[in-house]
Order: structure tokens, then C-alpha cells, then sequence
């Protein structure tokens, strides 16, 4: 039977989010209010709320997952996430900022169309199909994390875990739209922090200290083998873990350090862009925001390698940061933890369900079927989209395989291959075209869906992310090379950078 103190303070902690969707719902009676925030969000909102939403509960549970099975192997993604939170920031926000802000953009098809004079409304559609495909199964990864979290920490069953994590999250998204969305993961955000700063040290401490982890992770024995990957003993205190250099090693370590390449890029991100107040508040964001990425990637890994010896025979690497939260903290503090990983949750799955509401009523309904409708109309209508949504991610939850981290990536992947290599494209080449442009988005999204299925197992397992990539690149620059520019593009480009200097 959980303690009492533990179920107290989960339950604060969602009173607070459904307050959080009231206060929100004041501005949420329009497409702008509910889909960009008004466009008035400050740089510490932005830089917490970017974060949190770019990891999720693949942070919590499945980064600290791979610390516990493959030790310091799992430091390449903290090399990839670290280089692409500061790359964004330093030259994706900005231009990005000035282009949406010229054209009234809310959402990135909204951009691509006007950057790109695009008539036909072929990047809504192209990028309604996309994101609505890929954020079922994104939503359904983090439902599935609340169902081991609550199960984990409160013994509730998966499936009610599931279900309440679902109820809270679809609240405060549908009363509150964006607003709620971005200040609510700003809060998460900061729980994160705190939380993977802190239990790092609570867990060597209690393995004895930094040799005693060292030596307690050169004896470790052999784990059953985890989504293709195992290490042991002093694999696990090497950066190539039990690979090396091999081929095999050479592909993880790539694919690891590509997880950070959808920052620059994958639409849910793009949102707080968008919604900043102003360039200010942006240049103030991104050092905060890299700090963050630091504290968040290098706290999770190494609660993974302190849990693996204080904890050797988990049967899921997953539940790693909840045993040890169960196991070495008075009651107070495990119910912040376990409040710390539905944040991580929670902080997703809310601008998930915003992102794919507005690809269906902003870039779909309103503008390509009802122009005219009214602002209240199209507001009541994205909040029944995001039920809607919500419940689709809920079955897949209940159906699909449980591994979080891969499924995060599989979605964090397809929207990232398909949107970032275009809009950098965008931002800073001239010379790209609408028809180079709408084919990379497909080719990117395609290639990356394709790889999965027909080619990674025969290429050492490369992490989808990373062809996906070059496809979006390769086929929008060649076609591009090959079409006209919209008019007037180099001279907009030149504008945009001299605005922004």
C-alpha cells in the first residue's frame, strides 16, 4: 500500500496543473491564444518549456534506462541533446522568430507556406498527415510511461495509470491551450532540474562514492540484452561500452549522438520559437536552456549507472530512477520524484496533442475548408480534436510494446527528418524552392519510416534519425537546384538576417 505522504503530494501536484489549464483558458478563445500563447512567452518559460518538452519520459525512464544497461555508452547522447539545444538556439530561434513574426505564422506549415508562396496548400496537408501519424504514437510512448510510473511508485495497475495520467493531461490542454501548455512545462521543467541534480549524488553517495561506483560497475554481471545492446563490467565504464569500435559500436555511438539533430528542427520545438515575446527574450533563453539540457542528460545517465549497482537485477532497465527513488528516499521525496517523472511525462504529451490539434483545425479546417469560420468556433473545435487525439494515443498505450526510449524515438525521429532539414533550408539558403522543399519533407519523413522497417537491422541497427536527415537535406537541395526560388527570396533572406543582427 503506497504511504499517504506519497499520494498527497502526487495529488497536490495535479490540483496544481488543473489550476495552471484555468488560469491558462483566459487566453485560450482564439487560434492564437490557443495554439501560439498570444505570442508573449518570456525567455525562462521558453527555455524550461523547450527542454521539457523535447525530452519527455524517454529522459526519466528510458535515458536512465540505457545508464543502467550500457553505462558510460549512453554519454553519446548527452554529446548529440547538448550540441543541439545550443545549435538551435544560437542560429535556428532567431531567424525563425523574425520570419514567423513577419508573416503572422502559428504553426510551421503556416511558415512554409508563405515562405515558400506555396498556393496550393500542399505543406498543410503534407504536414497534417505527418504529425498526426507520428504523435499517435509519440502520445501513446508517454501514456505508456505514466502507466509504469504510477505502477511503479503507487502499485495502481498500468492501465489506471494510463487512464489518470491521460485525464490530467487532456484538462489542462484542452481548457488551457497553449498558455497552460508552455507555463505548466516551465514548472515541470524546474522539477526536472532539481530532481537530476540532486538524485545523481544520493545515489553514488549510496553506492559509497565515486570509486566504490566504479568498482561496483567493473564487477557487474551481464544483463539480458536490451533492444539489441548489453554491456558489463568494465564495458560499462567505456564510452564504446561492450562495442567498441566496431561497426556495431561506430552506429550506436552515431545514433546516439543524432537524437540531438531534431532540436533543430522538430515542430514541437519550433512552437516556442514561435511564441516568444521577442528576440530578447530569446538571446536571454538560450544560455539557460543549455545549462538545463546539461544538468537534465548527465543527471539521468549517471542515476542509470549509480542504480545498476545499487539495484543489479531490475527486470526492466526502466524502472530504474523509481527504485531508487522507493528505495533510498524518506516518503516526502519519492512522491516528488514519482511527481519529477509524470512532469517529464506530462511536459510531452501536452504539446504533443496542441501540435497535432492545430495541424488538423488551423492548417486543415480553417485555412484550406473555412477561412471564415469564427475564432470561438475554431477554438472549441481544437479542444475536441485534442480529446480526440488523446484517446487515440490511449489505445495505443494499452495495445503497443512498452519500451519507451526506442518508441520516443521512432516519433522524435519521423518529425525531425521530416521538418528540420526544410525549415534550416529555409532560414539559410536562398535558393530553396517550394517543390524542393515539399519534396524533402516527404523524402526526409519517408526515408526515416522505411529504414526502420526494410533496412537498420542489416546496417548495424544506424538509428533512423540519421538517414532520415541526409534524405531531407539531399532531396531538397537537389530539387531546389533544379526549380525556381520564390520571388523576392534572397532579398527577404538578407532582410531577415539584418533585422535580427
Amino acid at each position: 500500500m503506497p504511504s499517504p505522504v506519497i499520494i498527497g503530494v502526487v495529488v497536490v501536484y495535479l490540483l496544481f496543473l488543473l489550476v495552471i489549464g484555468v488560469w491558462g483558458g483566459r487566453e485560450s478563445h482564439d487560434v492564437e491564444g490557443y495554439y501560439a500563447a498570444g505570442k508573449k512567452l518570456p525567455s525562462w518559460v521558453l527555455a524550461f518549456s523547450s527542454n521539457a518538452t523535447g525530452e519527455s519520459a524517454w529522459l526519466l525512464l528510458g535515458l536512465t534506462g540505457i545508464g543502467y544497461a550500457l553505462g558510460m555508452h549512453a554519454l553519446w547522447v548527452v554529446l548529440g541533446e547538448v550540441l543541439g539545444v545550443a545549435l538551435a538556439w544560437a542560429f535556428v530561434a532567431r531567424p525563425f522568430k523574425a520570419f514567423t513574426d513577419r508573416y503572422g505564422s502559428i504553426t510551421v506549415p503556416d511558415y512554409l507556406e508563405d515562405r515558400f508562396r506555396d498556393k496550393t496548400h500542399s505543406f498543410r496537408i503534407v504536414g497534417a498527415v505527418i504529425v498526426l501519424s507520428m504523435v499517435a504514437f509519440y502520445v501513446g510512448a508517454q501514456l505508456t510511461a505514466t502507466g509504469k510510473a504510477f505502477d511503479s511508485f503507487l502499485g495502481t495497475g498500468y492501465g489506471v495509470g494510463v487512464g489518470l495520467g491521460l485525464a490530467v493531461v487532456l484538462f489542462y490542454t484542452v481548457v488551457g491551450g497553449f498558455k497552460a501548455v508552455a507555463y505548466s512545462d516551465f514548472a515541470q521543467g524546474v522539477l526536472m532540474f532539481g530532481c537530476l541534480l540532486v538524485l545523481p549524488f544520493v545515489g553514488i553517495g549510496a553506492v559509497g562514492g565515486w570509486g566504490a561506483l566504479v568498482d561496483g560497475l567493473r564487477a557487474a554481471e551481464p544483463l539480458a540484452v536490451f533492444e539489441g545492446l548489453q554491456a558489463s563490467g568494465s564495458d560499462l565504464l567505456r564510452l564504446g561500452g561492450g562495442l567498441g569500435f566496431t561497426p556495431l559500436g561506430i552506429a550506436s555511438a552515431a545514433g546516439f549522438v543524432g537524437v540531438g539533430l531534431a532540436f533543430l528542427g522538430a515542430p514541437q520545438l519550433l512552437a516556442r520559437f514561435l511564441a516568444a515575446r521577442d528576440q530578447r527574450e530569446i538571446r536571454k533563453a538560450g544560455p539557460i536552456a543549455v545549462g538545463c539540457i546539461i544538468v537534465f542528460d548527465m543527471g539521468a545517465v549517471f542515476t542509470g549507472m549509480a542504480a545498476r549497482v545499487l539495484y543489479p537485477a531490475l527486470a526492466d532497465p526502466e524502472t530504474a530512477l523509481p527504485a531508487m527513488a522507493a528505495g533510498l528516499l524518506p516518503d516526502l521525496f519519492t512522491g516528488l520524484v514519482l511527481v519529477v517523472v509524470l512532469a517529464a511525462i506530462m511536459s510531452t504529451a501536452d504539446s504533443l496533442l496542441i501540435l497535432a490539434s492545430s495541424a488538423a483545425v488551423r492548417d486543415i479546417y480553417q485555412k484550406i475548408f473555412r477561412p471564415d469560420a469564427r475564432q470561438r468556433a475554431l477554438s472549441v473545435l481544437g479542444k475536441a480534436v485534442t480529446v480526440v487525439l488523446g484517446v487515440t494515443g490511449l489505445l495505443l498505450a494499452l495495445t503497443a510494446e512498452r519500451a519507451i526510449f526506442w518508441f520516443v524515438l521512432f516519433a522524435w525521429s519521423g518529425l525531425a527528418a521530416a521538418f528540420a532539414p526544410v525549415v534550416l533550408c529555409s532560414l539559410f539558403w536562398a535558393r530553396t524552392t517550394r517543390a524542393g522543399a515539399l519534396a524533402g519533407m516527404i523524402a526526409g519523413f519517408l526515408v526515416t519510416m522505411l529504414w526502420v522497417v526494410l533496412f537498420k537491422e542489416g546496417f548495424y541497427d544506424l538509428y533512423e534519425m540519421l538517414p532520415g536527415f541526409a534524405a531531407g537535406f539531399a532531396v531538397t537541395i537537389g530539387v531546389s537546384l533544379f526549380t525556381q526560388p520564390p520571388p523576392g527570396a534572397a532579398e527577404e533572406l538578407a532582410a531577415i538576417r539584418e533585422e535580427i543582427r
